[in-house]
Order: C-alpha cells, then structure tokens, then sequence
C-alpha cells in the first residue's frame, strides 16, 4: 500500500488513513484545520520554512481547562505588569522542533489584537508575552496557540528545578561510565603501548584490542548519546555545534579501529575515543552543575523573606500572605523582624539594617514618612507602616528577578582554542574527505604507493592518518591544560576559579569595579581614636554594661576594644531606655544606694540632656557620662584593607579603570576614593544602580571585572564578565561569583591578575606550536608518508609539547 504525505506535518501514512480534500492530503482533522488557519490568515509561508522537515501532529487537548488561566489565584502567581500597565506572563509553550515552530508561534501571537509583545527562546522554548487584559484575556491566548497545534503553560522555577535536577542526575551516571570505563582502557594501554618497545604478540593485541572495544562502546554510545543528540538537532536546525565535532571526531576514531580490529593492518584507538568522550562529557557536567547551583541560589534568596506579614484591621491583626497584600494596607514590625514589601512609616522609629540592600554595616534611622523597603531589618523598634508596593514590584523582588535575569542571560566567552578548533576541524574533515576520493580515485595516475594493499583500505587509512595526525589533541589541550596548572598555582594563592575560561577574561579585562564596604574596606567599625578620661574600673564597668545593654555596631566595636585592654564586668542597671537615632541612657545604683545616671551615645545625646560639650570629629563619635562628667569619647571608622592602595595603584598601571561603588554617603565615599586615589567613584548607590552601571559598562564594550561581597552586590556580581567575591562573603555572593578570594585579602586579586596574564600568555604560546605542528604534518599525512601508528605518535609529541610548555607557568 503506497504512503501519502500530509500537507501539514508532512509525515506519511496509508492513503486509506488520509482524509481528502481536492489535492490536499491531511492525516487528521487537526492537521486539516491548522491548514486551513495558516491558509485564511495569510500564514501559509510557514510550510516554506519548515521545508522536508515534519512536525508532530497537532495535541489532542481538552480546552474545558482554560477558566483556570484566568483565575485570580493564577493570575496572581504568574502574572506580573509592566510600567505601562500591560499584563506580563512567561509561558513554556511545548511542541516547538525547529526555527520554523518558533516563526509560527511568533507570527500567530503579534498578530492577535491586544499582545503587544511576543519573544520565544528557541533553546528553552519560553515565551515572554506582553498583552493589554482590556482586549484580550490570558485564556484566548492559550487557545490560540493550541489552535495551530501546540501547548502552553505558565514557566515555574520549580519546574526548572525538577528539570535541572534531572539533568545533572542523567550527566552524573553518564559520566561515571565513561571514567569507570576509561580506567579500565587506560591500563589495557598500558600493556599495548609498552609491546610496542618491547614486543608483543599478534593473539595478545588482538585481545587488548578486543578489550578495548568492548570498554569503548558503552561510552561512546551511551556516554556519548549526548553529543549525537545534541549534533543531530544541530544539523536538523543548519548549525555545526561542537557536539557534532565530538560526535564525527570520535566516531570516525571508533570505524577506523573497528577496520583493525577485524584483520587490518595498523593500531587501534580505542582509547582515544573513550578518553575524548570522557574528557568533553565532564567539562558537560560540570556546566550542568553551574546551572542547579544558580536555580539553588536562586531559591535560597526567595526563602529569605518571610512568606507572611502581619496587618492590621481596625485595632485586629491578621497574618496575610504577602501575594494578597494590597497597596495601602497596614503592617505592623516587631523589633527583629524583616521587612515584607515596601512602604512608608506611620507610626514609630527606629534603625533598619540595610546592609543586605546597601552593603553599609551602620543602622539607618527611619521616621515617620520615611521610606522603608523589603529584605531589610527593623532594629529595635515597633512600627506600623503603609504598603506602597505589592510583593512583586518591592525592592527585594525586583532584586531578585534582575538575578534571575542575569544569571540565564549571562553571556559564555568563548576561548580562542574553542574558535580555532570549531574551523580547525572543518577544516581537517574536508581535507580527509579530498585525501580519501584523491587516492581513491587518482592515486595510481599520480603515482602513489599502495603498500600492496587494495585501493579502498588504503585510501580509508591514509584519510584517518590525516585526522589522526591533526586529531586537535594539541589544539583541545592547549587552553585547558595551561588554564588546569594556572589554576593550580592561584589555587596555591587563596584563589577559587570556578570555570577554567575566566582566567582568559580576566587577562582581557579592561575595567574593575570596586564595592567599598567589606572589599576595599574591612567592613566593620573600629576605634581609631579613644580618649579615657576617668579610668577608675567602677567607671569602666559602667561604660561596658551600658554598652552591652546594646546590640549596635558602635557598641559591639567598642565592647571589643576595651576587653582588648581592660578586665570588666557587667552591672545590673535600672531604667535602661534606648533614645532613638542618639544612643542608650540608663541608672546605676550601687550597694550604698547612690544613683548614677549614665549616657551613652553620640552628641545629640549630650545636647538633648543639657550637656555642653564640644567635639569635632569626621567620624562615628560614641560619648559616655556619668552623671554629667564625661568619661570617655571615641571615635570609630571602617579602616581600609592591607593592600588596598597596592592593589589600585597596580591595576591603573596596567591601564585598567578602577571605579568604586557604595551605597554609602558622599563623604565617606570620597574619603576612601582620595585614600586611594581612586579617580571614579559613584555613591548612595541601591543593588539595582550598581547592576545597571556594569551594564552601561559592557554596552560600551568594556570587559568589566566587579569584586563585591554582600547580597547587596550580587545582581551586579551576576551581570560582570568575571565576578569576584571575598571568601568572608555572603552565601549569596559566593554561589554567584566566578572567582573566591578565600583568604579575603586584596594581595591575592592581585596575584590572580599576574597569573592570569602569564597563562593566557601560555595558552597563546600554545595554541601557536600546534598550529605551526598542523602545518607541518597534516601535508605529509595528506601524500601517505605517515602510517597512523607514526601519526599517532606524532600526535602525542605535539600533546607532550603543549604540557610540557605549560609546565613553565610554575615557573618564577
């Protein structure tokens, strides 16, 4: 029975199946309807694009669950909204094969009335649609794609959890085949390679052989399943990836050594084949990893907002989930507790940490009207404030959907060994390919030696001898094997290089840009100046106890500093009241039943109790009284890290940028830029301006290094081309950064751009030799002076160069 084509999925079945219609052949009604839409609506180029290609046949769906998209509880979840007032919504729409699928969908949807925008990544197959809900409801749009045969539903991150999870498991078994088994080859290799010095026989080679081969077909085929799939979808789509490279690069190696091993003559490569599978498999796996780990940082950011907060209604409070939180709600704060959503002071004050926004360790004094916002910390006070932000428009959302943003956007830098080899083994196949039909076809009209041989075998083993010889062994480990020894070596400096490609961005980057607090400074508050003026211990326990009685920074700072010197204890004080934005009062009464009023705290504090007292000073100023006297003063700073002023003088030498951004105020930030003679420096700067100043950066093309630490630095971390962080920093900071300073000092940024500039040095050095080697050999290979088992030979000298010339990275 003769098979029809469908003129829409173009997959064939019996003629008795189809349904008929004139000309037309459809293979269901599905398919005869989508027909039909695309004819009507002028669509019908689409079939001009999708070529010989088929498509699966339009799902089979039950729309009786579209109400559900447009419920307020769907809505709420996934659903957010523009500046304009457009609806916004990420979709994963399923079925999508080819450019063609991605054409369609985008076609259909920019000309449905009422979407205002419509991007599909072809990679994810995620949809980002913009639409106006006065003219057209999320449901239509849902039905819409499934009326040209496709699906669609909302993107959830923990669905890419799932997803990322199950892909690192599947890497991981496969993976551990391909080592498991490449071990095992390795040692039979051993054997083979050492008959060949000092003999072997033909039954035991043939038995390594067989060894080998049966080790090497489960990586190459299970193992290596990856690549095939990943070359497959790669050719179906018009583009060479390097998973075609691995794929044809190995196979090739595996046809050869299957022609000896059933009775050819030469040496098989078994081996190799085993070794490049694992070798590229566990540079996969590792780039899997990467990928869990930005979903895992990801939902450990999120976790660290409460899920509730508390409102009040009419003198009642009731828990509210923080989605249902309207603008203009109350919210009330106990002391401790973290703020929800942002809003405006009502009632009370006290100080907010804002470290995680700003990066500043000091609390911030909020008031009535001022503003407050999410992912901060209320102190020490009780407040009642408005809600002028929903939970998906607050600061802490926004932060983390730009981190989400960067972290998928984030661009890959390609090495130049990467580039090379992609045109290198074009190259090299074509050149095999024009070997092989030469000696083939001409080769005795141009006078070439068959060894006895016939012309086929012949010509197959002087075509793999080519790419045997000029197999980019040389080329592949010119780059990994010098970044492996300079990663070593920074590894021996206190330096953590997540992936190997950011030794070569930082050898190229042009700009650093410097956070100030906890990087160039040391982040926390110390005495620098401390004026005793009464030392009697009796004095001193007071000042200690009235310190302790807090939890500020100043205090914490000034507690450390006198147990540095003195030996104290705590008293027990009555009526210790904390006076807002000024410091901490308190009463001692000792065993006689003598009062002694105590105050501690800034100026403000002094002058609010009728104490004159004159004291200039730049600094954060704690003064202590009792009962009027002042005892002691101290002034407090954030010193500036060892090595700092080195560090920045070194890099402007090098005739690189360095910039400083802080969310600290002017002064403080310009103190520390003419310490450091730091020309360029940005204050008051929020997480989102720091982000959106590396991204004026890159747009101006400049390769831009940003070292930061806290959670407030981390959307800019994710948008530099190289993240660094102190391995003091927080959790956040470090998930997302390409580079640890484990030992956080700034000597060790220093070493990692000398040896970086010395390995990129290397790898260029490297990547010149196999070149120059390739030129050489591949023209003697190509006129069948070379046998593969020389080839192979010579191939290993050309790896042994490259490791050898690496070695000299260690050196001095």
């Amino acid at each position: 029975m003769s098979k029809v084509k469908c003129n829409h999925c173009h997959l064939e079945f019996g003629e008795e199946v189809m349904i008929k219609e004139e000309s037309l052949n459809f293979c269901c009604k599905g398919c005869q309807g989508i027909y039909h839409i695309l004819k009507d609506d002028g669509l019908d180029s689409f079939y001009d694009k999708l070529g010989n290609k088929t498509i699966t046949p339009p799902l089979k769906l039950d729309n009786d669950d579209l109400s559900k998209f447009d419920s307020l509880n769907f809505l709420d979840n996934y659903v957010s909204h523009t500046k304009e007032g457009f609806s916004q919504i990420d979709l994963i729409i399923e079925g999508i094969h080819c450019a063609a699928c991605v054409w369609l969908n985008e076609k259909v949807l920019h000309d449905t009335n009422g979407i205002i925008e419509a991007n599909i990544n072809f990679t994810s197959n995620k949809a980002k649609i913009i639409w106006d809900e006065d003219k057209l409801k999320l449901s239509q749009i849902i039905l819409k794609i499934r009326s040209i045969g496709y699906n669609a539903y909302a993107y959830d991150s923990s669905i890419a959890d799932v997803q990322a999870s199950k892909a690192k498991r599947d890497y991981f078994i496969r993976m551990m085949v391909a080592v498991i088994a490449s071990m095992n080859i390795m040692m039979l290799s051993v054997a083979k390679y050492t008959g060949f010095f000092t003999g072997i026989s033909e039954e035991v080679k043939n038995m390594i052989h067989i060894g080998e081969f049966i080790l090497s077909t489960p990586v190459l085929f299970y193992s290596g399943w990856i690549f095939y799939k990943g070359a497959y979808f790669g050719l179906k789509n018009r583009m060479l990836t390097m998973d075609f490279l691995v794929a044809s690069g190995a196979t090739l190696t595996y046809i050869y050594s299957m022609f000896i091993l059933f009775g050819a003559k030469g040496e098989s490569y078994f081996d190799s084949v085993a070794m490049i599978i694992t070798f590229v498999l566990v540079g996969k796996y590792l780039e899997v990893i990467g990928k869990k780990s930005a979903i895992d940082t990801l939902d450990k950011i999120k976790s660290s907002i409460p899920l509730e907060a508390t409102v009040v209604f009419n003198d009642s409070r009731k828990m509210v989930a923080l989605n249902s939180l309207n603008i203009g709600d109350i919210i009330e704060l106990r002391a401790g507790e973290k703020i929800p959503v942002d809003g405006k002071i009502i009632s009370g004050a006290g100080f907010f940490d804002e470290s995680s926004m700003t990066g500043e360790s000091i609390p911030v004094y909020k008031k009535l009207n001022d503003d407050i916002f999410s992912g901060t910390i209320n102190v020490d006070s009780l407040i009642q404030y408005e809600v002028t932000k929903s939970f998906k428009n607050s600061t802490f959302s926004s932060i983390v959907s730009l981190l989400e943003d960067s972290l998928n956007s984030k661009p890959k830098i390609q090495t130049k060994a990467a580039e090379i080899s992609k045109g290198f083994s074009i190259t090299i196949l074509s050149l095999a390919l024009a070997t092989f039909l030469v000696w083939y076809f001409f080769g005795i009209d141009l006078g070439f030696d068959y060894d006895g041989t016939n012309h086929f075998e012949k010509s197959f083993i002087v075509a793999v001898s080519v790419i045997v010889i000029a197999c980019p062994c040389a080329l592949a480990l010119a780059t990994p094997m010098a970044s492996l020894i300079g990663i070593s070596e920074l590894a021996k400096k206190g330096l953590l290089f997540k992936e190997a490609k950011f030794i070569e961005t930082l050898a190229v980057a042009n700009t650093v840009v410097f956070d100030k607090t906890g990087t160039l400074t040391k982040g926390e508050l110390n005495v620098v100046k401390a004026k005793i003026l009464d030392e009697s211990i009796h004095k001193l326990n007071l000042l200690y106890s009235i310190l302790n009685a807090s939890t500020h920074p100043v205090s914490n700072s000034i507690k450390k500093y006198l147990l540095s010197i003195y030996d104290l204890e705590i008293k027990s004080l009555n009526n210790v009241k904390n006076v807002e934005a000024k410091g901490m009062s308190a009463i001692y009464k000792n065993q006689e039943g003598k009062l002694f009023e105590l105050l501690g705290g800034n100026i403000e504090l002094l002058k609010q109790n009728n104490i004159n007292y004159e004291f200039d000073s730049d600094k954060t100023v704690y003064l202590f009284t009792v009962n009027k006297e002042v005892i002691a003063t101290f002034e407090l700073e954030d010193e500036i890290k060892d090595n700092a002023k080195e560090l920045i003088d070194f890099l402007q030498k090098k005739n690189i940028e360095v910039v400083m951004l802080t969310g600290d105020n002017e002064k403080v930030a310009s103190k520390i830029a003419k310490q450091l003679n730091i020309n360029k420096y940005f204050s008051t700067q929020t997480p989102i301006s720091k982000a959106n100043y590396i991204k004026e950066l890159k747009k101006q093309n400049k390769v831009v290094v940003m070292v930061g630490d806290g959670v407030n630095d981390s959307v800019a971390l994710g948008n530099a081309d190289v993240a660094v962080a102190m391995g003091n920093s927080a959790d956040v900071s470090l998930a997302i950064s390409d580079v640890v300073l484990l030992n956080s000092t700034l000597n060790s940024l220093q070493d990692a751009f000398l040896i970086s500039n010395k390995t990129y040095k290397f790898i260029k050095q490297n990547l010149a030799l196999s070149i120059v080697y390739n030129m050489v050999t591949i023209p003697l290979a190509m006129f069948g002076y070379v046998i593969p088992l020389v080839a192979a030979l010579s191939m290993s000298l050309s790896s042994l160069m490259v490791v050898l010339n690496s070695l000299r990275i260690r050196m001095k």
